[in-house]
């Protein structure tokens, strides 16, 4: 068995799969602790797994999907039920509609609630310290196993609520049981602040993102392209998203099985309005070759803290059952040919958690963005 959990490699699948599962050279992960990250060692179990036979010539069964996707010494190898990957093509996934993140003093914070999901029903709100999950502290844990904790297991009875101890303040801790639910994917969100600058937060890469990312820009004298906590996703829509703020040119290669391919972003795009990435370890995969594209072309400046280091590409095969597996097929290099994978992309402008967007309005005054 590889050394990744299977809830945590099947949870990092439900984040960043959805809207992947046709195309080749996706790329997902998962929150964590950033770590080197290795191409598959079995080629035998990877062989299996992309052709969905078994050495007889059946077709696979989901159970030996699963056995072989930890047979396969791939971290970031998934397998996908029929159930889980039709919800992730209608948009849902199972969770309680929050989002975390590791702060400066260690602690886990919520970093953001979906309006109307079962964490906002509750009380809880942006801000708050997550003190334990189920028990469990979770600053005794790798970021990513407190997301696989909130969302569980997808269609298992015992997974359907979720013990959160969260705090506020100098108040005392309180323990809320939450309901998980299948809850509408939100990866786009815009705020107009003041003096012409456009907040544009991307949560995750999915069919769609780099046309909202467009149309948000539209009109702005800045723009904040906050990527912190992004998780990934399609690479095809983070190149797209690159092509909203650059004019043609290199955004990314990557190498699988000796092969190098180029991606490049479509000539037209804006060049000129001052644009800043906020960027912090949950960074990852897709959104860290979209800021690396855009550091190393000089078209924006990174503030915030070191990303996460994914940066190996998935490709998703399907099997008879309609469930889906994906494997890591190679690594991808930024156009001046560096790769975050183990070590991520340090930013320009270094800023903590909680002074970071306001440094990076402070960083677009110099760029001349302000009046």
């Amino acid at each position: 068995m590889s050394g990744t959990p299977r809830r945590v490699r099947q949870g990092a699948t439900l984040t960043l799969v959805f809207g992947v599962v046709l195309m080749a050279g996706a790329a997902s992960g998962a929150w964590g602790e950033p770590l080197t990250v290795p191409l598959p060692p079995s080629a035998d179990a990877a062989a299996q797994l992309a052709a969905g036979r078994d050495v007889t010539g059946a077709d696979l069964s989901p159970q030996q999907a699963e056995a072989l996707v930890d047979a396969s010494g791939d971290r970031w190898a998934a397998y996908l039920s029929p159930d889980q990957y039709a919800d992730l093509v209608r948009g849902r996934y199972l969770g309680v509609g929050l989002s975390v993140d590791r702060s400066s003093n260690g602690s886990t914070a919520v970093a953001s609630v979906q309006p109307g999901g079962p964490a906002a029903r509750a009380g809880i709100v942006a801000g708050d310290r997550l003190v334990a999950v189920d028990g469990t502290r979770a600053d005794g844990l790798p970021v990513t196993e407190v997301v696989a904790r909130l969302r569980g297991s997808a269609g298992a009875p015992t997974d359907r609520t979720v013990a959160v101890t969260v705090s506020r303040g100098s108040a005392a801790p309180r323990e809320v049981v939450l309901g998980r639910a299948l809850l509408a994917a939100q990866e786009v969100g815009v705020e107009r602040l003041p003096d012409g600058v456009t907040r544009i937060a991307v949560r995750a890469f999915t069919t769609g993102v780099a046309e909202q990312v467009r149309i948000a820009a539209q009109g702005a004298r800045a723009v904040v392209l906050d990527l912190r906590g992004s998780s990934g996703g399609l690479v095809d829509e983070a190149v797209a998203t690159a092509s909203v703020f650059l004019d043609g040119g290199p955004v990314a290669s990557y190498e699988s099985r000796g092969v190098r391919r180029e991606l490049t972003a479509a000539s037209g795009g804006d060049t000129a309005t001052p644009l800043v990435v906020l960027v912090d370890g949950g960074t990852m995969s897709a959104a860290e070759l979209l800021a690396g594209a855009l550091q190393d072309r000089c078209r924006a400046v990174l503030v915030g803290a070191r990303t996460f280091g994914k940066g190996t590409v998935q490709q998703p095969s399907r099997l008879a059952d309609g469930g889906v597996v994906e494997l890591t097929v190679g690594r991808y290099y930024t156009p001046e040919g560096r790769s975050p994978d183990g070590s991520g992309l340090q930013p320009d402008v270094a800023a903590a958690p909680e002074g970071a967007a306001d440094l990076a309005l402070h960083v677009l005054s110099g760029l001349g963005a302000r009046r």
